[in-house]
């Protein structure tokens, strides 16, 4: 199994995402893996008085994030706990799964660099050990 762990795109994966040819939405499918306990150590002024999971944590970027996220054009569709795959890597488990909508690729990329997101964002960082964010392009039926 894969020990990496990803958080971040990589330049490489940001730069092909901007360049992707996508016209209209998109769905962004996440998968994350929490941290028992959230580190705060990089934005400690997001920092709860006492320690917290890192559900915790995810959930109070959820909070701050969800009404930007509304307001550039997307939305969260579905929001829902994990576990190990039927289907899949045998011992590999995501402690949660969502889809976000995004109007375009141009609105997702405005909205992932905006001051207002970007303040909460350690909210995250403290939460994750592992993330995957996929983007999907719905397909003409």
């Amino acid at each position: 199994m894969d020990t990496a762990c990803y958080l971040e795109p990589t330049w490489d994966a940001g730069r092909a995402f901007a360049q992707r040819d996508i016209a209209g939405e998109l769905v962004m499918l996440n998968l994350l893996r929490f941290r028992e306990i959230a580190d705060y150590s990089t934005s400690p002024e997001l920092a709860p008085p006492q320690p917290i999971t890192g559900a915790a944590a995810y959930d109070r970027y959820i909070a701050h994030t969800l009404p930007l996220l509304r307001k550039s054009g997307g939305d969260l569709l579905f929001m829902g706990a994990g576990g190990p795959f039927l289907i899949g890597p045998e011992g590999e488990h995501w402690d949660r799964a969502m889809l976000i909508r995004q109007k375009s690729r141009g609105a997702f990329l405005a909205f992932a660099v905006a001051e207002a997101y970007l303040a909460g964002i350690g909210h995250r960082t403290a939460a994750l050990s592992d993330s995957r964010l996929l983007p999907l392009i719905e397909l003409p039926r």
